[in-house]
């Protein structure tokens, strides 16, 4: 029978492969964070990632298997953290994808919004190493109490409680944004560093708590803010990152493939036109490309 480490290891092969990972000390870190930790205590209950976003569009019923050995934890498969609230620990190979595409680097500066229990804050902490630092933002207070504890060992983490439409988390090399929104907010753009990195879904909503849309990676460069696909995505929705009048323009850029193209976001006034797909009062999602 294997021991636990080397489940974790065979676990981060998968993530690897089934995410092509490339960010260097990102397979180690899930080899090394203890995922059971983070999901409290056993027993814990498994469920298919497929199953769970046929469930979110209301096209099934997610069934769980209840496992007992923290061994089993260790698959490429999404765990329940509160069924009465639907939340759960999240895809790994999701996840990874998204980290992979922050493209960290040891000593840097991460903002983690929507951290929940932390569980992925602490793999990207492994990955800044103790030269870097994250801090962590979470909506709901009892997620972000549990996070607090689990993440008690990382010196260079801080976890927050609060609202991400106000929370201001300083200057940082990379900004992950793990809730569906409708468009990047401005202090998030102004935050991010020469060079730095945001990846954050836009979605459209599903039901009331769920969207669907695309993981996008924003990059900053002389003032200038470069856009590309990362991937699909259907995720919790960011509440008050949202705006409704927005969701026409969101819609149509889903189906007409335009938030599958986007080149830049700009920040200029300009006139709504042709390579406009979410023209917002602050910040345009656009088809140009950045200057």
């Amino acid at each position: 029978m294997m021991m636990i480490e080397e489940c974790r290891a065979f676990y981060a092969q998968e993530v690897k492969f089934a995410a092509t990972l490339t960010t260097p000390g990102l397979v180690e870190a899930f080899a090394k964070v203890p995922r059971e930790k983070f999901l409290g205590p056993g027993p814990w209950q498994i469920g298919s990632a497929a199953a769970r976003a046929m469930s979110a569009a209301d096209l099934g019923q997610l069934s769980y298997v209840t496992v007992e050995d923290p061994r089993d934890v260790y698959h490429n498969v999404v765990i329940s953290l509160d069924r009465a609230k639907d939340i759960n620990n999240g895809q790994p190979s999701s996840l990874g994808t998204w980290i992979d595409a922050l493209a960290l680097k040891p000593g840097e500066r991460v903002y983690h919004l929507g951290c929940g229990v932390g569980y992925y804050t602490a793999i990207m902490a492994e990955v800044v190493g103790e030269s870097g630092s994250i801090v962590g933002l979470e909506l709901q207070p009892d997620l972000a109490a549990r996070a607090g504890e689990n993440l008690a060992g990382y010196a260079n983490v801080t976890v927050e409680v609060g609202d991400g439409a106000e929370f201001d988390p300083g200057e940082c090399e990379a900004m992950f944004v793990n809730c569906g929104v409708t468009h990047p907010q401005t202090k998030w753009l102004e935050r991010l560093r020469e060079g730095g990195r945001l990846v954050v879904p836009f979605t459209i909503a599903v039901n009331a708590t769920i969207g669907q849309g695309v993981m996008t990676k924003i990059t900053r460069s002389d003032g200038t803010y470069a856009a590309e696909l990362v991937s699909p995505v259907g995720i919790y929705s960011g509440g008050n990152l949202r705006d409704a009048a927005l969701e026409p323009q969101l819609l149509k850029g889903l189906t007409k493939g335009g938030l599958l193209k986007l080149k830049s976001v700009r920040r200029d006034a300009h006139e709504t036109g042709e390579t406009c797909v979410v023209h917002a009062r602050e910040v345009c999602l656009s088809l140009a490309e950045a200057k």
